[in-house]
């Protein structure tokens, strides 16, 4: 960071150290954002599906056995929720114990 403040450009730092220009791009946004070098979160929390739907994806599964995850997002969707993520869903399903393992 001490080369850019120097006048250095973010690439001409690059050709300096062994980091992507990416990295450095990235590096010399955040410190003026957040003061810090300090690297950023990787990842994130996921939002779980709002409380109360629980009884509606209990009736939903054992309704239909094999029903997708797909089919279930749009199932939710239709009752007036944002669109989820299929992982999302499957976390739901997995803490409920409703996932069911195919049998051979």
């Amino acid at each position: 960071m001490r080369v850019v403040e120097e006048g250095a450009s973010a690439r001409e730092a690059v050709a300096r150290f062994p980091v992507s220009a990416s990295a450095a791009t990235k590096l010399v946004r955040r410190v003026p954002e957040t003061g810090s070098t300090a690297p950023t979160k990787i990842g994130g929390y996921r939002k779980p599906l709002p409380a109360g739907q629980e009884k509606f994806l209990r009736e939903l599964t054992s309704g239909r056995k094999g029903i997708t995850l797909a089919e279930i997002r749009t199932a939710l969707i239709e009752r007036g929720m944002a669109p989820v993520l299929l992982m999302t869903i499957w976390s739901m399903l997995k803490r409920l114990g409703l996932l069911h393992k195919k049998r051979l």
